[in-house]
């Protein structure tokens, strides 16, 4: 256990300082506003993006990555900017519990916890049209997944949509092809994955964390309209992949969207590239789109 959480410790530096050397200088820092939200083991940080836009759009709460053991608000705040700057949309990004020292479910409750909160409260919380999208990248995205399938009634009539990048959508043992083509094709790499949904659950054995691994749920025809996106260069490509033709054959309206030279993390993790752009404009879009 000491290990992990020294390795995790060491992992957060990293993944921060990171990510702050390819966004320096790539945006615009508009001022924010921490707020606290209740959860399930008490008050979750949360940064709130509020736009000066008309409120014709749903408010974006956005769950960040880092294999529920890395991340935070700092790691993808640029990120965050960029989207409420490009989008016009109020993005809410949340600072969810993290592992070894909160193994699942606590993650998975937080972000559920969130999610039927900001639902509940949208009218306070900066411009928006009343509706609620989800979004998260990679972890987040997993999470994104799980709280979208487990809202409760009242707050799944205000959630418009949701829009899972390059998710965790399955647990590594059931061994997708990428797994193996793709195992160092990028930062995120099979032996990383593995380690971090070995410390995300914690000991708890996966028959019974069966919720946290949406692509096995038989309750995807619930979800919203999805926009999903996947790299090429990525362990999780094939999960992602088939977590939208899932979703899709439950009858979801689904825009899939592949980067095929991409690799995991690009849209967060790599600055303003070509491939965020893309990205970026296709999302834009998509949200425009959502009734």
């Amino acid at each position: 256990m000491w290990l992990d959480k020294v390795q995790a410790r060491l992992l957060r530096l990293g993944y921060r300082l990171s990510n702050q050397y390819v966004w320096r200088g790539k945006f615009i820092d508009h001022a924010t506003s921490l707020l606290q939200i209740p959860g399930p083991s008490g008050p979750l940080a949360a940064r709130l993006y509020s736009n000066t836009a008309s409120g014709r759009l749903p408010l974006i709460l956005y769950f960040h990555g880092g294999g529920w053991v890395i991340g935070d608000l700092d790691t993808h705040h640029p990120f965050c900017q960029v989207l409420a700057e490009r989008s016009g949309a109020t993005v809410l990004a949340l600072d969810y519990r993290l592992a070894p020292e909160h193994p699942w479910p606590a993650a998975q409750a937080d972000c559920l916890a969130a999610s039927e909160w900001v639902a509940g409260h949208l009218s306070e919380l900066g411009p928006n049209n009343g509706r609620l999208v989800i979004a998260g990248d990679s972890a987040g995205g997993n999470l994104t997944a799980c709280s979208a399938l487990d809202l409760g009634a009242d707050a799944r009539q205000r959630l418009a949509g949701a829009a899972t990048l390059y998710p965790a959508a399955d647990h590594p043992q059931q061994a997708w092809p990428s797994y193996r083509e793709e195992a160092r094709s990028g930062l995120l790499t099979t032996g990383l994955m593995r380690w971090f949904w070995g410390t995300y659950l914690g000991g708890t054995p996966l028959a019974q964390a069966a919720n946290a691994r949406p692509l096995r749920s038989t309750r995807l025809g619930q979800l919203p309209p999805l926009f999903a996106v996947t790299a090429e260069r990525d362990p999780l490509r094939d999960e992602g992949q088939a977590f939208a033709d899932a979703v899709r054959q439950c009858g979801v309206d689904v825009r899939h969207r592949h980067f095929a030279g991409a690799a995991h993390g690009f849209a967060c993790s790599e600055g303003p590239t070509d491939d965020f752009n893309e990205f970026i404009e296709e999302f834009c879009d998509w949200l425009d789109s959502l009734e």
